[in-house]
């Protein structure tokens, strides 16, 4: 009797794991990062922190800050605009950490402010541009362009704002810190 009931708690824990990735379908975090929204599938949003101090790695891209401390667990943090060759900004109580989990790795992406989160649909979401105002350097990051009433996000692969080389660095720098502790 005991297996069955555990059957059931598992089938209602697939359903619901199913329900929930159902319900977060379509759903996106948005973000200002200089004059433009990016959006983030809503899947890879574990959390959203406020800004707090980062330990910096050396001899790494300027746009990698660094590192923080999450509830024991060091994740590297990057910064939006840095990532994108936009003007660097002063951090404000409105900067925020969006921490996404990309390529099996938590990391922590430095935003000037949370916009909201908005449902896009599948039609509503276009290819990106190959010419126009969008910078090259901007564009390989982005996938497409979601519409949302009147205004459009640029919708992130957040696979590709951290490179191969980006997380071994981090990882390395993750194993130095830990030595040390």
């Amino acid at each position: 009797m005991g297996e069955t009931n555990e059957l059931k708690e598992l089938q209602n824990d697939t359903q619901t794991a199913s329900s929930e990735r159902e319900a977060q379908k379509g759903k996106y975090m948005t973000f200002k990062s200089g004059n433009e929204y990016f959006g983030l599938k809503i899947q890879y949003v574990n959390e959203i922190i406020q800004y707090q101090p980062i330990t910096a790695v050396p001899e790494t891209e300027d746009y990698i800050k660094g590192l923080i401390n999450l509830r024991g667990k060091v994740i590297p943090v990057i910064d939006v605009r840095l990532r994108f060759k936009q003007e660097p900004f002063e951090y404000n109580d409105r900067t925020c950490i969006i921490v996404i989990s990309v390529k099996s790795t938590v990391v922590g992406l430095i935003v000037e402010k949370i916009a909201e989160v908005v449902e896009i649909k599948e039609e509503n979401i276009l290819p990106p541009p190959t010419i126009g105002r969008m910078d090259k350097i901007q564009q390989k990051y982005v996938y497409g362009i979601g519409k949302v009433g009147d205004k459009v996000k640029l919708l992130l692969d957040p696979d590709k704002l951290l490179n191969d080389e980006d997380l071994s660095i981090v990882e390395q720098s993750n194993e130095t810190m830990i030595e040390e502790e």
